[in-house]
């Protein structure tokens, strides 16, 4: 019977039963799991391998900011007497013999190597060169690279820049090292990956990667942990771009910085803690209160009515109470619009927008943001844009478009247009007409635009994204214009000269954007559309 087991055991018919291993530091908790009947097939205690000081840990990304850091701490606190540094510049990365002196000085062989990490033939020879004297005994990948934008503006060359060298590059460790003896296997992951970060989906993409290679060692009986990182404190190349308002808007939304001394204390713990991923981030809980809900990354939105006091306590009680009474009062603006004039409903909407404002951008003063000021030369960027719709989403209880302030590049324009949303007709005083405006200058400022239009230079994808924001002011025209000829019955019918236009766009009923146009067309408008847009006969 044994041996017909064993047979079926070999051939796969039959599979051994599951095995989870605890990290012998976590016993307690394995045996009360197991004491549960929580478990299927076996729990085993994983004794982990010592740091070996004579052996090597190889560290990707290791002329880094963060790879230098950690690398020094791996000499000073682990004992490691010998490291290979590689990156894509290698002894040229700046800053690689400074960094190469102070190990020295600390008693260690540092060597540096320039090399693609996301290139696998290039990691198989970099670990097949190591000195069987001193065998690999530890991986630190510590490399990444940023490459921002909204999702619009992404593509699959930007996707790729960045996946290469974190995503990539770690599975190649992986591979390369599998059959190793390693002590540890640990990856400089990004909390992006767990808790979203505003025009950084490819970087969070391939975090997340990292985080699920960690888990996927660990099944296999393997070293790993994928420690997603928030910001570090000391300027690295990925993070020293960040300006005020980058740091002020990462305060708010609780995320503050941490220390170098801390985060390498944290960097310990995880090694030592057991799970497969963490993160390693300095929350402020109590910064997490003041926000809305609503602008919050999900997986923080428990913790944001729960303060120093906890959520069942009186304090978070007063937190959902008060935020609550915020929600209410986004949800009743028509009333509290009701029977002021016209300039004071414009003056409220625009103190809105000028609060948001200035605490997206950092300023102190709210009234030194201009009315007639445009968000471009205010300093905003997509990322920034994003925010303050969330903000102004979330203080107004609209669901407003990411694009919000390119369609009203204003402040007092936008105000204006927030206006019409909580309170629609309310825009002017009672009876009066609509400001008028001159002809020239908007012809002048179509000029400058087609001026601009005609000396930029685009990626493919930011300029289907331009075009796209194109196309919809154009319909965001003529849906309010009643062009001379047109029906004017709001179904695009046709024109004075027998041609068919674009379904509403140019009825004199026609409104909102082509977006929520087709959402409200019929079948029979749809299909005029499509044959009217693309030319089909």
């Amino acid at each position: 019977m044994l041996g017909e087991l064993c047979g079926l055991f070999g051939t796969g018919v039959l599979v051994p039963a599951s095995v989870r291993a605890w990290p012998l530091v976590r016993a307690r908790e394995a045996l009360r799991h197991m004491s549960q009947a929580r478990h299927v097939g076996k729990v085993v205690l994983d004794v982990p391998v010592p740091v070996d000081g004579a052996g090597t840990v190889l560290v990707a990304g290791g002329t880094g900011t963060l790879g230098g850091l950690v690398a020094e701490h791996l000499v000073r606190a682990r004992g490691v007497r010998r490291l290979v540094l590689v990156s894509r510049r290698g002894p040229d990365a700046p800053g690689a013999q400074d960094l190469t002196e102070r190990l020295t000085e600390l008693g260690a062989e540092a060597e540096l190597v320039a090399a693609d990490m996301a290139d696998s033939e290039a990691v198989d020879a970099l670990v097949a060169g190591i000195d069987p004297a001193h065998p690999l005994t530890g991986v630190v990948h510590a490399a990444g690279v940023l490459d921002d934008a909204v999702l619009a503006s992404q593509s699959a060359e930007r996707l790729a820049g960045v996946w290469g060298p974190k995503a990539t590059a770690a599975y190649n460790l992986h591979q390369a090292t599998a059959h190793l003896p390693l002590s540890f296997f640990v990856v400089l992951s990004s909390s992006t990956a767990a808790l979203g970060s505003p025009g950084q989906a490819n970087y969070a993409a391939a975090n997340a990667f990292c985080d699920a290679l960690a888990v996927h060692r660990r099944s296999l009986g393997l070293p790993g942990v994928s420690v997603g990182w928030g910001l570090w404190a000391e300027a690295s190349g990925m993070s020293g771009g960040l300006g005020e308002a980058d740091l002020a808007r990462m305060e708010r939304s609780g995320v503050g910085a941490l220390a170098t001394d801390r985060a390498l204390e944290l960097f310990d713990s995880t090694c030592h803690d057991g799970r497969p991923h963490l993160l390693a981030i300095d929350l402020d809980v109590r910064a997490l209160a003041t926000q809305p809900a609503e602008v919050l990354p999900p997986a923080l939105r428990a913790l944001a009515g729960t303060g120093r006091g906890g959520a069942g306590g009186a304090e978070g009680r007063v937190r959902r109470t008060a935020a609550a009474a915020v929600r209410a009062e986004s949800e009743d603006w028509s009333s509290r619009l009701a029977g002021l004039s016209a300039g004071e409903r414009h003056r409220v909407l625009l103190d809105l927008v000028r609060g948001h404002v200035a605490t997206v951008l950092g300023h102190p003063d709210p009234e030194a943001v201009q009315e007639g000021a445009s968000f471009k030369d205010l300093g905003f960027d997509s990322l920034t844009a994003v925010e303050l719709r969330n903000r102004l989403g979330a203080a107004t209880g609209l669901r407003l478009p990411p694009a919000l302030i390119f369609d009203y590049p204003r402040v007092g324009a936008l105000a204006e247009e927030l206006l019409e949303r909580v309170a629609p007709q309310s825009g002017t005083a009672d009876g009066a007409p609509q400001e008028v405006f001159e002809l020239d200058p908007l012809l002048d400022e179509l000029a400058r635009l087609e001026g601009t239009l005609g000396a930029a230079a685009l990626r493919d994808g930011d300029a289907r994204a331009v075009t796209s924001r194109l196309e919809d002011l154009l319909h965001r025209w003529r849906s309010a214009q009643t062009l001379p000829g047109d029906v004017g019955d709001g179904h695009g019918q046709g024109d004075q000269n027998g041609n068919g236009n674009d379904n509403g766009s140019s009825g004199g009923n026609g409104n909102g954007s082509a977006d929520t146009r087709l959402q409200d067309a019929t079948a029979d408008q749809l299909l005029d559309f499509i044959d009217n847009e693309l030319g089909a006969s």
